[in-house]
């Protein structure tokens, strides 16, 4: 999976975010300014960025022209506010930001929007000049960045199904309490199976609240940890 570096001064957002990318299988580095994400850029090059525009020492559109003149914006960078006005949202992706979140962000947007920005090409800005200049999205907040490749995307092939065997059925000869304790144990192996062990997503299929998810498993025994695959 990805890398992803968040960049917003705010800790509720960063636990958030960080949370959901690391369920979905990402390595997540934190920065609460841009002092702190300028450092990380100069050790390693993440895979994409989430970076907030407004912080309190150096704001995001800043901290984005900073790494374009340096050479160092060869990364898809998605820009996060709740108060953008659409001339920063052009101006950031004039500067070669991908896309943007606008805050508050839900869990079906961010998890479209880093897909697509992990599939985006990006151009650094010394190559732009010799490239044909890409189509610039309506400056609104838009969640589906524009891609600018006109081949066909190549068809996927349906992953094999999870093999649910071992979940047999429920005895009905037995206490309404066992029988009860039996189902939930085998509906939520069934979920946590088929999302890969991805609590966010066992939470979105089961409608609990993820508090609430990770008692009911550890009252009922059962193992949370993500499994790996025996290819891998």
């Amino acid at each position: 999976m990805a890398r992803i570096l968040v960049v917003d001064d705010e800790i509720g957002i960063r636990e958030l975010l960080s949370e959901i990318l690391y369920d979905e299988g990402h390595t997540v580095a934190l920065a609460e300014n841009a002092a702190q994400a300028r450092d990380y850029r100069l050790r390693q090059r993440p895979d994409l960025v989430l970076l907030d525009i407004w912080m309190p020492d150096i704001d995001g559109v800043s901290l984005l022209k900073e790494w374009s003149s340096q050479g160092l914006l060869n990364m898809p960078v998605i820009m996060m506010s709740g108060h953008a006005t659409v001339d920063t949202a052009v101006e950031a992706t004039r500067i070669g930001a991908v896309d943007f979140l606008e805050k508050p962000i839900t869990l079906q947007k961010l998890l479209k929007t880093v897909a697509a920005g992990l599939a985006h090409p990006v151009i650094p800005a010394s190559m732009r000049s010799r490239t044909e200049r890409p189509v610039m999205p309506d400056p609104v907040f838009t969640q589906q960045p524009t891609l600018h490749s006109s081949a066909a995307p190549s068809p996927v092939a349906p992953a094999p199904a999870p093999d649910d065997s071992h979940l047999g059925a429920i005895s009905l000869n037995q206490p309404l309490r066992e029988a009860r304790d039996e189902f939930e144990r085998i509906y939520f192996e069934y979920h946590l199976l088929h999302e890969n062990h991805s609590m966010t997503r066992v939470s979105e299929r089961t409608g609990l609240e993820r508090t609430h998810l990770y008692r009911k498993l550890k009252q009922l025994g059962i193992d949370t940890s993500r499994k790996k695959s025996s290819g891998g």
